[in-house]
């Protein structure tokens, strides 16, 4: 799935983005409102990740959804 299917159907994704980054809390999910920059972010933030780990990630996550 590309980023503008994710961010057009956030509402469905995020179950998926909590199940797969289980730190990160609901307010977080709902503020990140599918853009990939913020999730990325937030992700180096609770999981202590460098930039491109965190892109890696979600980009994998994103490809497998």
């Amino acid at each position: 799935m590309n980023w503008d299917q994710i961010s057009g159907q956030w509402k469905q994704v995020k179950g998926k983005a909590k199940e797969k980054w289980g730190k990160l809390t609901d307010d977080e999910i709902d503020v990140i409102e599918g853009k990939r920059d913020q999730l990325v972010g937030k992700i180096q933030e609770r999981y202590g990740l460098a930039k491109d780990q965190a892109e890696k990630d979600v980009d994998k996550w994103a490809k497998d959804f």
